[in-house]
């Protein structure tokens, strides 16, 4: 079973079919998915999404987690750990790819951090390593995984693009 995670604001699940309005509402955002796809994701898109999250666990024990808003209940975005098999070089092998996306109205306030530090301490306790990849001019992603000790190892080849990709090591 997926653990779930509390902070002190937030509440951190696996996804059931009821998210998807929420998850719909999420990644049907443009400024969510600017840096993302760069346009907006279809229902269908979504519900592929949500269902190759309920597979992440079931298959690999780890994957990622609806946050939502302790107090009520508001999805807040979704923070976690994937093996999405990228085609992207230099390759991530098995190391968990760290990722998150959060609705605008919640930026600026703390809430990437708390999550993505209450993920990051779970994982932890098994994943010696985790990478993740970031649009160069995603300054805020940027600055959250340094943060959180993330640093730049390389610059990859994406399809078109040449993310940032860092690393964070557990020692």
């Amino acid at each position: 079973m997926p653990p779930i995670l509390t902070t002190d604001r937030l509440i951190l699940r696996a996804h059931t079919a009821a998210d998807f309005p929420g998850c719909y509402t999420l990644w049907s955002d443009p400024d969510v998915t600017r840096f993302i796809g760069g346009r907006p994701s279809t229902q269908e898109e979504v519900w592929s999404r949500i269902l190759r999250y309920v597979g992440h666990w079931e298959v690999l024990n780890y994957g990622y987690f609806l946050v939502t808003e302790r107090q009520t209940g508001a999805v807040v975005g979704e923070f976690g750990l994937a093996d999405f098999r990228r085609n992207v070089v230099p390759p991530f092998g098995d190391t968990p790819e760290a990722g998150w996306v959060m609705l605008p109205q919640y930026h600026g306030k703390g809430l990437a951090r708390e999550a993505l530090t209450a993920v990051l301490t779970w994982a932890d306790q098994t994943m010696p390593r985790t990478v993740c990849m970031i649009h160069p001019d995603n300054a805020p992603s940027l600055k959250l995984a340094a943060k959180l000790g993330y640093t730049e190892y390389a610059r990859g080849q994406y399809g078109e693009h040449t993310p940032i990709l860092l690393e964070r090591i557990v020692r």
